[in-house]
Order: C-alpha cells, then structure tokens, then sequence
C-alpha cells in the first residue's frame, strides 16, 4: 500500500485489513491500529507513511527492528522511490513551499517527540540522509533551479545567470552549497539539507558549515528540504543555528601530541 500510495496508484485499504483478518485473526480495530503504530516508526525512522493512517506513538521496539529488516531487504525499492519522485518535483520549482521552522509552540506531545528523537539516534537517521548522495544532490538541484526561477521572475535574469552550484562544481569544501543572490543584488549562500521524513528529522552539519555560517552570517542560511520524496516543503535557518537547533558533538579526532 506504501509503494502505490507514494507512487500515486490506488488502493483498498478496506480490502487490505479484511485479507489481513483472514490470515492472522485479529479484529479490523486491531489491525488498523497496528498500520498506524507501523506510521509512527516511519515517522520515527525519517520516511514516509500512508497518509490514512495517523501515526500512533508508544509502539514496541520489535516493531522498529521489523520495519529495519524490511527495508533492508528492499533497498532497491527504497531507492528507486527517490530517484523518480525527486525527478518529478523538480520540474517545477516555483511549487516548493517555505514555510515557517519548527518552534517551542508547534512541537509534538514530550512522549512522542522523545520516542521519535530516540529512534532517529539509535537507527542514525541523520547519517542516512547525510551518506545518500542520490537524495541530496536531487535536494539542491531542487534549490538551485527554484533560486534560478526566483530572481528571473523578479526580473533580475543577470543575476539568476550568475548562481553557482559550488558543491556540483568544486566539492563540498566551501562551507555551503549554492551561491544565490537576493533581488537586490546581495550574496545569498545556502546549505541544503534534504530528507524524505518530517520536519524534525535530525540532520549532520559539519564545522566547516558551522564556521561558515559563523563568518559570513549575514548572507549564510540553512535550507532544509523535507518530505521530499512525496511532497517536498522547507524552511530556513539563519545563523547562530543554535539559536533554532541543538547542536550535538557526534564524532571526535583523535591526534597525537
């Protein structure tokens, strides 16, 4: 129901559970209820879930672990998913939709949000998206062009000509991966961050992004990229970033003095 919900097919969730009845016994309630602890893993795990479903929390670790060895079996299909719904969306990226960053007054319920924030540690959810360079690069290639389409419908072609992919061009060095331009002329850098899972989703940032952010704080922004395989939205971060985030030291270097 997952592959034909993202790829647009329909389906018969009612024909689903009452096959699902016949072969393990359970009552529809039961069953439905289980699709949506099966949502809120997604959800925990940085991927998409059946909209129909409402992720319900408090669900048992063995579940995670289930839905870990499914998708290790299915990297594949978990792959071609990005690929084609990323070529999808960005043919038109005047759609994209910013909005507003996660706040204080907008977080989930404590219980679900620690359940959920446990999950994405443990399973390294962050590092996922970081190491998968198909979903990122489809990420800012979704910026850029929604940059380019920007400033040439603002009128300022000269400068949409201008903007750089630097981290397609030179590597990852820079500290950002866009260099953009605000209709006015100024210089607009841009980290990408892109995910398929919900706005929370944890991210990676290195210390040459920090720095840079940190040096050139009025033109740096963190662009995060979420629900992208299926409806791609964002917002912005502006420096200091942990003004909006907190930042955790994951590894540590090691040298010899």
């Amino acid at each position: 129901m997952l592959a034909d919900d993202i790829a647009g097919r329909p389906y018969n969730k009612a024909e689903h559970n009452r096959h699902l009845q016949t072969q393990i016994g359970r009552t529809s309630g039961s069953i439905e209820f289980k699709h949506q602890n099966v949502s809120a893993v997604l959800k925990a795990l940085g991927e998409e879930w059946i909209s129909g479903y409402k992720p319900a929390f408090n669900f048992q670790m063995s579940l995670v672990d289930a839905v870990i060895r499914w998708f290790s079996s299915n990297r594949v299909w978990l792959e071609r998913g990005r690929v084609l719904r990323a070529a999808s969306q960005m043919s038109e990226p005047g759609l994209l939709w910013v909005g507003p960053p996660p706040t204080l007054s907008n977080q989930p319920l404590p219980d679900e949000l620690e359940q959920t924030l446990r999950v994405a540690r443990k399973y390294d959810v962050a590092g996922r998206d970081e190491r998968n360079r198909v979903l990122g690069k489809a990420g800012e290639k979704l910026v850029f062009d929604r940059e380019r389409a920007i400033l040439t419908g603002a009128g300022r072609g000269d400068l949409a000509r201008r903007i750089s992919w630097v981290s397609d061009e030179e590597g990852d060095g820079a500290g950002y991966d866009i260099a953009s331009f605000e209709t006015n002329g100024a210089q607009r850098l841009i980290e990408v961050k892109t995910t398929n899972g919900w706005e929370r989703t944890p991210f990676y940032i290195s210390r040459n992004e920090l720095a840079c952010a940190d040096e050139r704080r009025s033109e740096w922004c963190l662009f995060r990229l979420y629900n992208f395989s299926s409806d791609p939205q964002a917002f912005e971060l502006r420096p200091p970033l942990d003004a909006h985030v907190t930042l955790t030291p994951t590894t540590f270097q090691g040298s010899f003095d």
